[in-house]
């Protein structure tokens, strides 16, 4: 089996321009003296921006005419839909969007009974690697801007708002698991996140709870996150227990291994209080096994805590050609059961979206069709 080499430096390309989302308070305050306007014309137009989800100028019409054209630089169009595919009845929206330089990323909108949540994308492609991800193999094009994953939050909870899932809902839960690596693109996601969390004039006021930071296991990134005082959820992508395997299904086990991406999600869930998430792909005849159910159960119990940890159980999604296949109901009901008897809380993912590829964790660099 080949696997491209990890990548945990996106590639240089030109960054997209600068917009309100990539600006903090202060330099908010910066710019508007070189606007030439007074610091509440930059509230105002925040407040339209994540208070109201309103990204067109003209529509702001408590701004005079002569600040809204001023304004009208820090509100360039980041992104543009080329496709919008729904399934689940209308409660899953898959959409995939067109950079400025013209990289394609996805994010996916997801109704349920109780909540309304996003999936996004956080690098153009991903350099990690991991076999049975399409986008993993398709390599890392570029790291997104703060301003290009705070969009896709904002234009979610206006389509959830505007009633895109059924009935008009407010946006709760956001989880970086589209495309990318989060924690290589690290200060820009910390940035998002502190937009996505922060109340308006300054963010979108999601709550942290309802927020999830996913990574393969790049334990520095997990060590600086836990330091950020974010109390938002860590999703650790394990996949397998044992380091022979995952050195071959995510590679960056070659630089960290199972015990120490272990023992850095303990020590994040000892710092924030949030019980971590265990992400397990299940693939058929790969990772499925009875004894590697038991292992992990034995590891997490040892390593982080019963109480402090979580195991999410992904159905994989295949991807067209792929040589991975999900495992057979009875393997899962095995393995969920295998876990539970460790002592760790285990749950199987909610599948959406398997007919556009949208299912969480396995979110695919499709290419564009028509519309």
């Amino acid at each position: 089996m080949t696997s491209l080499p990890l990548v945990f430096e996106a590639p240089q390309r030109a960054m997209p321009p600068r917009h309100l989302a990539d600006l903090d308070p202060t330099e908010r305050r910066a710019v508007a003296g070189e606007l030439g306007l007074p610091a509440f014309r930059i509230d105002q137009l925040a407040r339209h921006y994540f208070g109201r989800f309103i990204a067109d100028v003209e529509a702001m019409t408590d701004v005079p005419a002569a600040g809204r054209e001023r304004l009208r630089v820090l509100l360039p169009t980041l992104v543009t839909p080329v496709t919008v595919q729904t399934a689940d009845r209308g409660a899953t929206r898959k959409t995939l969007w067109r950079g400025l330089d013209g990289t394609l990323t996805e994010s996916v909108l997801m109704g349920y009974p109780d909540r309304a949540t996003v999936c996004i994308s956080s690098q153009a492609g991903c350099g990690m690697a991991c076999p049975f991800c399409a986008t993993g193999q398709g390599g890392l094009k570029r790291n997104l801007s703060t301003a290009e994953i705070v969009d896709q939050v904002r234009q979610a909870a206006a389509a959830a708002r505007d009633g895109a899932l059924g009935e008009p809902t407010r946006l709760s839960n956001v989880v970086f698991m589209g495309m990318g690596e989060p924690l290589a693109n690290y200060k820009r996601v910390v940035a998002a996140v502190r937009r996505i969390i922060d109340p308006s004039p300054n963010g979108l006021g999601i709550s942290a709870r309802g927020v999830t930071v996913s990574t393969v296991g790049l334990v520095p990134g997990i060590e600086r996150l836990a330091a950020e005082g974010l109390p938002v959820t860590l999703a650790v992508s394990l996949h397998t227990p044992d380091d022979e395997l995952r050195d071959t299904l995510v590679p960056v086990n070659n630089r960290w291994k199972v015990e120490e991406v272990l023992a850095a999600a303990h020590r994040y869930a000892r710092t924030t209080g949030r019980r971590v998430s265990i992400e397990y792909a299940l693939i058929r005849d790969v990772n499925d096994q009875p004894w590697r159910a038991e292992l992990l159960g034995t590891l997490l119990r040892r390593h982080i805590g019963a109480r402090l940890v979580h195991v999410n159980l992904i159905p994989l999604n295949p991807t067209p050609g792929s040589e991975w296949d999900a495992s057979p109901r009875p393997v899962q009901d095995e393995f969920v059961a295998r876990v539970r008897a460790a002592g760790v809380a285990c749950t199987v993912r909610d599948t959406r979206g398997r007919e556009i590829d949208a299912a969480c964790g396995q979110l695919a660099a499709s290419p564009p069709v028509s519309a």
